[in-house]
């Protein structure tokens, strides 16, 4: 017969067991909702923050969801027979394009036309977020923009911050992206898991947002900017991947972790950030 105290440890690892197992099922189901949790929300105009001569603009992507963001015509507007340079933005996974309004507009370059779209599931854009779904946003992305009839196709960049990294990368993997702009990178999908959900087998991730593989595949200048004290996606991630594209630049933003890079990195981020653009979108 088994004592009682036994009987309790067993039940004890039972019931550990189920729990475990439950939870793991879960993080496998809705992976996709952990990584871009996206929460629906009103899209401001453009004029009601501070950025007058923003549009309002909807794009619909090949699968055919419906998405809302900002266009900032390149300001000033070229001359009459010219074109001007365009810049794709893709935020983080907690953000919004209401949420990066101050810094949509203080990090305007001038003569950029710069696009800034709610991922499905975003902001007023219809959908349900998915690795899948936010690449195909971010191809629709960059059709709307090359379609502009001021803006040259040859001399479009790309930024991302964060899980925005990865779609960024996956853009400049796909389509022909004249600079690449990093915020806050990490390496894999997996990698990330095995940082934060060590106690689960990485078999389970089955997101990829293979930064590393991408960045090893770029062929455009690449700049990364990273917080020193990142605890989310630790410095050494965006190492590996400033490394594998060949960057020209890594800037650790000493005192920063992983949502305040901007705050942190102030002057000093806004002037290398428009330098980087000057110097590969002539």
């Amino acid at each position: 017969m088994l004592g009682t105290g036994l009987k309790i440890l067993i039940g004890v690892v039972i019931l550990a067991v189920i729990a475990y197992i439950a939870v793991a099922g879960f993080a496998w189901k809705f992976q996709d909702r952990m990584a871009f949790p996206g929460t629906p929300g009103a899209l401001p105009y453009p004029s009601s923050l501070g950025i007058d001569d923003g549009q309002v603009v909807e794009v619909v992507t090949s699968d055919g969801v419906l998405l809302r963001g900002w266009y900032l015509p390149p300001n000033p507007t070229p001359a009459e027979g010219s074109t001007a340079s365009g810049l794709i933005w893709f935020y983080g996974n907690m953000e919004s394009i209401e949420g990066i309004a101050p810094v949509l507009r203080e990090f305007r370059p001038p003569g950029t036309a710069v696009l800034a779209l709610d991922y499905r599931g975003y902001g007023a854009s219809g959908g349900t977020p998915s690795e899948a779904g936010v690449y195909l946003d971010a191809e629709a992305a960059w059709e709307f923009l090359v379609g502009q009839s001021d803006i040259d196709s040859t001399r479009i960049a790309v930024y991302g911050r964060s899980i925005g990294s990865a779609v960024a990368l996956y853009l400049a993997t796909e389509r022909p992206v004249k600079a690449v702009m990093l915020d806050s990178p990490f390496t894999s999908g997996r990698d990330m898991a095995s940082e934060h959900y060590s106690f689960f087998p990485q078999s389970l991730v089955r997101l990829s947002l293979d930064n590393l593989g991408r960045a090893e595949r770029l062929s455009a200048p690449l700049l990364v900017f990273h917080g020193a004290q990142d605890w989310i996606a630790p410095v050494e991630m965006a190492r590996d991947v400033a490394q594998a594209g060949r960057a020209e630049d890594l800037i650790e933003i000493e005192g920063a972790g992983h949502n305040d890079t901007y705050a942190m990195g102030g002057r000093m981020y806004l002037e290398r950030f428009r330098e980087f653009l000057r110097a590969h979108l002539q």
